[in-house]
Order: C-alpha cells, then sequence, then structure tokens
C-alpha cells in the first residue's frame, strides 16, 4: 500500500497564504485553479454528506452549509475535523482549496445573497401595527395629546370637600399619586376636616402589552382613565377604611392615556380619619410599583382608546416580528378587533362628529353628516383620499341598506377595516409617489397610519425627494411613538425578552430578588434612552460610557461605585459617578451580565454567544446534542474558565466555541450578578481572549475595557446594528432595497458620528419607497 504523503502547513503560514489566494475577486471554478480542485475535492470527499451544493443530506448533516466564518477559518475546521471520521483525509492546501470553493459557491454571505436575493414579501399589519393604527383611526377624531417636557401630574388643591373656584388653595405639578396625609392637612391654607385635591394629566405608556393598574387607598376617591368622562376606579362611597380597585388592560406603546383622580376627604360626624391614596402599576417586564413621573404629563388630555382584541403571536422565525403569516385565528381576530372599533365609532367618534357638525353653520347634517363622517374615516383608513368608487361600495351603499344609523356604522367599519387596503399598507400601486411615501413613513416610524398633516404632505406632492423625506422624518422622531419603537429595537438587539426571569442563589448572593432585578432593568433603560435621545446620540457611547443610572437599592448591592451623585430622576434613580476601570456601557451593566450567568456562577459561553450573536451578527451554528454545563462540583480546583475550556475542548466544538469562548472570557471579571471580581476559587481572573472578525483577522482582546473598545468601531458590530434596526423598523431585510444598502447605510452612519437617530432618519428615507427585490404590491 502506497504511503501517505500529507502536506503540513503552520496555520499562520496557512492564513498568509489564504489572504494571498483570496484578495482577488471571486471567480468561477473553470477560471481559478485552486477553486476548481476545491470543487473537486468537495464532490468527492464532502458532498455524499453535505449535498452537492451544501444543502444538506437528511440522516447525514441536515443543515445547509452556511455562514460567516472567513476562509481561513472554514480551512482551519475542515482542516482538524474533515472529513467526519477521517480528519487527515483534507489537509494542508486541499483543506484551503475545499474552504476557497464553498465560500464563493454557496457558503458566505455573498454566495448566499447571489444564489438567494432577499425579497420584500407582501405583509399584512403585525399585531403592533395594527394596535397603533385602530388608536390613531380614533386619534383622527377626538385629537392627540401633547407631550410636554415636565413630568407629573396637575394637582389642584381645595379647603373644600369637592371643586369649588373660591375654595382653591393653590396648583402644582405633583411627580406621582402616593400620598400618606395620615389626619394631617395636605398643606397650607387647608383643613383638617374637609378637603379636595383633583390630578390630571395623561399616562404614557412605555411599551406595548398588558399593565396592571391599581388604586389604593382610604377616603374616597375616583379615578378616570381612557375616558375622560366614564369612571374606572369608584370609590367615591367610602367607609373610611383601606380600599383597593384593579383592573388589567392592554396599552401601546408610546401612546398618551388620559387620567384624572379625585381624592375627598369630608366631614364625619365620628371624627378625623385617615386619608391616602397610592395609583400604581406593573407594566409588561415589570414589578408593580406607584406610576413614575417620567410617565405621568401634566395637562389635559383628549379621550383614547385602547384595543383589547387578543391578537395571534406574529412570526419570529426569520429573528424579526413579521406580518407573514396568515391564519384563521388572524382572520378571526381582526373580524373582532374591527366590531371592537365600531362599538367605539359608534359611542365615541360619531356623536362628537354629529356634535360638532351641528355647531357649523354651513355643514352637512344628519344623513349627509354620516356620510362625510364614513368617507373621512375611509380616508384616514386607506391612508390616502378614496376614489369615488371605493365610496360607492364602502359607505354609500352600507348606509342605503339601513336607516339605522349605529348599523350603518357598524357595517361600513367592518368592511373598511377587513379591507386588504387597510391591512395589507403596501398594496398602494394606485397610490402617488408622494402618498406611498407618507404611508411608508408612517408604517416605518409610527407603525402606524400617516396623521393629517403626514397625509396632507403625501397629498399635496410634498414628499417628492430624498431632502423632504428626510426632513419628514427627522420631525417624526420626536414622536413617542418611534421613541417607544426604539427603546423596543434596542431591548431586542440586547435580546432582553431572552431573560425575563433572572434569579441567584440566595446563599451566595444574598439581596439579589426581582426588586433589584427591576431596579437594573429601570437602570438599563434609563441608560439606553439618555445616550441615544442626547445631542450627539453617539452609538460608541453603548459601550464606552463609564457612567449608568443607579438607585439606592442598587447602590447597597454592587458598591461604592454604584452610588448615586445629584439629584435623582423621579427621587429614586440617579446617576452614576464616572468609573472607567469597570463600567462599559452596555457591556458590563449588572442586568445583562446577571441575565447570562447561572444561579452561582458566571457563563462566558452565555456571555460569548451574546456577543457573537447579537453584538457582532455572527451566525453560530446551533450544538448537535442538547449541552448541559459541567456541574462546579464535579471539578472544585477549577475556575469557570478552566472548566469551560474542560467541557469544549472536543475537535466537533471548537468550530464554534473557539469564537464563543474567545469573546466570552473577556467578561471573567464580572460574577454570576455582574459585580466586578479579581479571583475565582483563590486564582487570579484570566480575561483575555481573541475574536477572529469576517475577512479572517484575529484580534486579541484583554478585559472588558479592551472588549468595548474594540465593539465601539468594529465593522461587524456597527453592521449588526444597523440590519438589527432596519429589520426592527421595516420589518424587510435589508439587501431587499439594494445590494449596497447595508454599505451604504454604515457609511452615512460613520459619517454621522455614529449617530442612532439619523441612522433611523436614513431608514426611514430608505424605505419610504418600495424595495427593488420584491413580491407584487409590496
Amino acid at each position: 500500500m502506497p504511503t501517505k504523503t500529507v502536506l503540513v502547513i503552520s496555520w499562520p503560514a496557512m492564513v498568509a497564504f489564504v489572504l494571498t489566494v483570496t484578495c482577488a475577486v471571486p471567480v468561477k471554478a473553470e477560471a481559478d485553479p485552486l477553486v476548481k480542485r476545491g470543487a473537486e475535492i468537495f464532490a468527492n470527499k464532502c458532498a455524499s454528506c453535505h449535498g452537492e451544493k451544501g444543502q444538506g443530506v437528511a440522516g447525514s448533516y441536515d443543515s445547509p452549509l452556511v455562514g460567516d466564518s472567513s476562509i481561513a477559518e472554514l480551512a482551519r475546521v475542515i482542516d482538524e475535523t474533515m472529513p467526519e471520521g477521517e480528519p487527515d483525509a483534507c489537509k494542508g492546501e486541499d483543506a484551503i482549496a475545499a474552504a476557497k470553493y464553498m465560500f464563493d459557491a454557496f457558503y458566505s454571505e455573498s454566495a448566499q445573497m447571489r444564489l438567494v436575493p432577499p425579497r420584500a414579501a407582501m405583509a399584512r399589519l403585525t399585531a403592533q401595527q395594527y394596535r397603533q393604527s385602530v388608536s390613531d383611526l380614533f386619534a383622527h377624531f377626538m385629537g392627540r395629546g401633547e407631550v410636554k417636557q415636565e413630568r407629573g401630574l396637575t394637582a389642584n388643591y381645595f379647603d373644600n370637600a369637592g371643586w369649588k373656584n373660591d375654595k382653591k388653595v393653590f396648583t402644582r405639578v405633583d411627580p406621582n399619586i402616593e400620598v400618606d396625609y395620615g389626619q394631617s392637612s395636605p398643606g397650607e391654607g387647608m383643613g383638617l376636616e374637609k378637603f379636595a385635591v383633583y390630578w390630571s394629566g395623561a399616562i404614557l405608556a412605555p411599551q406595548s402589552g398588558v399593565y396592571l393598574i391599581r388604586a389604593r387607598g382610604e377616603g374616597s376617591f375616583i379615578v378616570k382613565f381612557l375616558d375622560t368622562e366614564e369612571k374606572y376606579f369608584d370609590n367615591h362611597v367610602s367607609s373610611g377604611e383601606m380600599a383597593e380597585h384593579s383592573a388589567s388592560i392592554h396599552l401601546v406603546g408610546g401612546r398618551l392615556y388620559p387620567i384624572s383622580v379625585e381624592l375627598i376627604k369630608r366631614e364625619r360626624k365620628t371624627g378625623n380619619v385617615d386619608i391616602s391614596l397610592t395609583l400604581s402599576w406593573k407594566t409588561p417586564s415589570g414589578i408593580e410599583e406607584p406610576i413614575p413621573s417620567r410617565y405621568l404629563i401634566p395637562g389635559w388630555a383628549p379621550t383614547a382608546f385602547a384595543p383589547q382584541t387578543p391578537m395571534p403571536p406574529d412570526d419570529r422565525s426569520a429573528g424579526y416580528v413579521r406580518g407573514s403569516t396568515i391564519s384563521r385565528e388572524w382572520a378571526d381576530a381582526t373580524t373582532e378587533a374591527a366590531l371592537e372599533f365600531a362599538d367605539i365609532a359608534v359611542q365615541k367618534l360619531w356623536p362628537k362628529y354629529s356634535k360638532d357638525a351641528e355647531k357649523k353653520k354651513d355643514g352637512p347634517k344628519g344623513r349627509d353628516a354620516l356620510k362625510q363622517f364614513c368617507y373621512e374615516l375611509l380616508d384616514a383608513a386607506n391612508r390616502r383620499p378614496a376614489d369615488e368608487a371605493l365610496r360607492t361600495v364602502f359607505v354609500d351603499q352600507q348606509l342605503e341598506q339601513t336607516t339605522n344609523d349605529e348599523e350603518a356604522i357598524r357595517r361600513f367599519v367592518l368592511l373598511a377595516l377587513k379591507s386588504p387596503r387597510f391591512l395589507y399598507p403596501t398594496i398602494d400601486t394606485e397610490a402617488t409617489l408622494h402618498q406611498r411615501r407618507s404611508s411608508r413613513l408612517a408604517l416605518v416610524l409610527w407603525d402606524s397610519i400617516p396623521d393629517k398633516s403626514l397625509q396632507e404632505a403625501g397629498e399635496k406632492g410634498w414628499l417628492g425627494d430624498d431632502k423632504s423625506v428626510r426632513e419628514r422624518a427627522r420631525r417624526m422622531l420626536q414622536d413617542p411613538r418611534t421613541k417607544a419603537k426604539l427603546s423596543e429595537g434596542l431591548r431586542e438587539w440586547l435580546d432582553l425578552a431572552r431573560w425575563e426571569d433572572i434569579s441567584k442563589n440566595q446563599e451566595a448572593y444574598p439581596g439579589f430578588d426581582e426588586t433589584l432585578v427591576a431596579d437594573l432593568r429601570t437602570s438599563l433603560d434609563l441608560f439606553l434612552n439618555e445616550v441615544v435621545w442626547s445631542e450627539t446620540s453617539d452609538f460608541r457611547q453603548l459601550f464606552q460610557a463609564d457612567w449608568s443610572f443607579t438607585s439606592d437599592r442598587i447602590a447597597d448591592f454592587y458598591g461604592e461605585s454604584w452610588k448615586p451623585t445629584g439629584e435623582g430622576t423621579d427621587g429614586r434613580f440617579s446617576r452614576t459617578a464616572s468609573d472607567s476601570k469597570s463600567r462599559f456601557g452596555v457591556v458590563t451593566h449588572p442586568l445583562l451580565m446577571s441575565a447570562m450567568a447561572y444561579g452561582d456562577t458566571s457563563s462566558p459561553i452565555f456571555r460569548g454567544v451574546f456577543l457573537v450573536r447579537h453584538v457582532m451578527g455572527r451566525y453560530i451554528r446551533p450544538p448537535n446534542d442538547a449541552f448541559t454545563p459541567l456541574s462546579p462540583d464535579l471539578h472544585p480546583d477549577l475556575t469557570t474558565r478552566e472548566r469551560v475550556t474542560l467541557q469544549t475542548s472536543p475537535a466537533s466544538c471548537q468550530s464554534c466555541h473557539t469564537r464563543i469562548n474567545g469573546l466570552g472570557f473577556t467578561l471573567e471579571a464580572y460574577d454570576a450578578t455582574g459585580r466586578l471580581r479579581n479571583q475565582e476559587r483563590n486564582k487570579p481572573i484570566d480575561a483575555t481572549g481573541v475574536y477572529v472578525d469576517r475577512n479572517g483577522k484575529e484580534i486579541a482582546i484583554n478585559g472588558a475595557g479592551e472588549l468595548a473598545a474594540y465593539l465601539a468601531t468594529s465593522d461587524d458590530v456597527t453592521g449588526a446594528f444597523i440590519n438589527r434596526m432596519f429589520l426592527h423598523f421595516v420589518k424587510h431585510p435589508v439587501g431587499a432595497y439594494g445590494e449596497n444598502r447595508l454599505d451604504q447605510l454604515k457609511t452615512s452612519f460613520r459619517e454621522s458620528g455614529y449617530n442612532v437617530k439619523e441612522l433611523i432618519v436614513e431608514i426611514a428615507v430608505i424605505a419610504a419607497d418600495a424595495p427593488s427585490n420584491s413580491s407584487p404590491s409590496t
């Protein structure tokens, strides 16, 4: 049997060779001897398990061969592990040739873009877009409250058991409603036996989801919420004992909901009594607490609509929310939601419209006014004026079918809100360029329909070029709906939904409980908003900021560097002092560090996967087998790093864990709760690591500081962030809008000083036009 000769090349030399042979633009196999040789090797030694084009083979290797490793990384994996069971059968230059062929033919992102170009499929409204849209249909007639800089609730204090102008003592803005007067007076000039306090304003919902609203107190109190005229909680008749009222309700992020509260103390024959009241909530991702002042807006706000019809979950299989699935559940839900809106149109919108019409001397009256009301609602739902044919079908014929106004409204609303023109907003081929841009800007930035101003811009042709679209997008950016959408996008970028339940071993970490986790969530939210909505909106500060937000509870657990400085926000949170040695933006924030850890130990794997997948935007193949970490009790002398290195040492693990561990180890100076440490098991912490970027360049990193500095300007990181924001705002891949769009956004992002707000504006400008690769009518 002839002796087999194996060419052995050192990996530094091999990497240099790979970089040399891959500098040129990829060419076809028949024109490049190396690629041709790689094609032959793949066909003879790899295709039986991986398929002729790397598509996978059932029972052998089901997953397709796609990813974002460099040619050098691919060559290393092939050299060390392939073919399976015969790792010496493809070594050295053969491994490089096979890697080069795979990379160019089907493996790389550019190859996948060539083989399967990204497309923007026609999509329905997502659940969030539906709720925002019908909420804005309601606001089209009822108006929208103004979000002011000042926070809290307007409070009027009376030296009387009720509202009486000549008994008003003073008016001020209170931070929230959390009062316990006991048997005392609320303020100077007010009596002990009787008084009244009236609070008014609006609640600004920070995110979409189910909220618990609770009022608890002693004395007579009434709460009006959503509807400025109807009681939400009624404790008008008070026994003098503690009373509690609560309700759960779905609110939409970025919207104002009016609230007014009256607290009254009346004279009693039985003598003086205690008076107190707390208005609290539990947000979709928080714990119950008095509603913080940052979510309370003083002044008047109009009645609002909060749709309550449950909607089925949207498709997330592609890594982002999209309206791609059509089901019986979705069809039924949109029907129920349309009927829900029809009820509110009958109860609130039409009576207001009719009353306003009666006040106009020359305006339409009666059925003519009803017809105009339906026309206006149809135009708003369609996002542009309806033509005569649509008006006839949707409005005129429905009014002719019945003389009952309420029935006519319900028939019309059901038809309008079940129409594809409402449910599929990109069916807009009949619209003008300006109208399409108006509609798509509203959908991208607000998840909603155009307001009157934006619809006017579309109708009058004010959106004819990128400059005008860009200026309009900048104004829309300040809307609370956009701010809420960006906040949700940042939470998705950081994968926070995955870490809703964070708990620790109480023997090892006493005091780490759900109240501390809630404060950490608030701390991170405040930090993200402070950076993004600052004047510079500098993306790099998300990694490099040496300050954060803290509370007394956080400071008690995390120590000196987390003590508050200056005046608080909401009286509980304030900025920390600078700490350039241990604090690096989101990278070392205790919420993320504790989330990506076990109950009693850190997890370089969790942290590494997060950094690779979400921050770097790199592909990680799921493990072939279920992964169970080695118990620390089995290796009591090993540090976490040593234990992870031992468990992931097999060659079959290294193709992924070289990348994962190399980044995860750089955060080992932070324990399972995110507290800084310099030792583990009496051994000094080793926080050195390495990262290989998409171009195959190896970057040595020592500790969180060097990691943060690298992340702040890494092309991989900025590309991943841009891609994530595009998917979140547009619901389509950026590649569907042109092959070079991602590079274009990277360039503008750098030129803006990594300004996140300007990035969102540029995304909106691109998405205001139809994608270049799309399904019909998209």
